[in-house]
């Protein structure tokens, strides 16, 4: 059984898919206490990996995007399988601590404190708060480069460090800016 926040249809807000249709698989629970998470991790419904197939497949796009929380702790090799042979394309939203189970499309690392287990990056997408982004771009090596001002609170920053540094991209959470889930 898994432990499930939520599950919704709607556009993928941030990162390398922004603007894509996706339903959003949302599980409950974390290994790490991030000051600006927007989860409630005492909320879930234990559901099966044939429930979460069935209702996730009411929604027309075949973009699954797995999200905590940290999702890498109940999503596995089972699940995976299942979204797979649904016609799933499978991308995870991680912070990093753990490795992704075989399957998955896309692997999009947020990374927050150290230690890092994931085997494998899409996207590095940092929200930030001044930290040493290069030194984390180094650790975790990715093909792609996002900056994510943290809540919209520090926007400037992020573009000012982004015309700096030219290989980074800027991630806006456009789904808080259109209003949409």
């Amino acid at each position: 059984m898994y432990r499930v926040n939520e599950i919704f249809y709607s556009l993928q807000g941030e990162g390398f898919y922004t603007g894509t249709p996706a339903v959003f698989l949302r599980f409950s629970g974390c290994n790490r206490r991030c000051a600006f998470c927007d989860t409630d991790f005492a909320a879930y419904t234990e559901m099966s990996a044939e429930e979460i197939v069935a209702k996730v497949s009411e929604f027309p796009a075949r973009h699954i995007v797995v999200t905590g929380g940290e999702p890498l702790m109940q999503l596995d090799d089972r699940l995976v399988r299942a979204l797979k042979t649904a016609g799933f394309y499978i991308q995870v939203e991680t912070n990093g601590s753990l490795a992704a189970p075989t399957g998955v499309d896309w692997v999009t690392c947020s990374p927050k404190a150290a230690p890092w287990g994931i085997d494998r990056i899409d996207e590095l997408k940092i929200v930030y708060e001044g930290q040493d982004v290069e030194r984390i771009a180094e650790l975790l090596p990715a093909p792609r480069l996002l900056l994510q001002p943290c809540s919209g609170r520090n926007t400037d920053e992020v573009v000012r460090y982004i015309l700096d540094h030219p290989r980074w991209r800027l991630s806006l959470q456009t789904h808080k800016l259109i209003d949409v889930r």
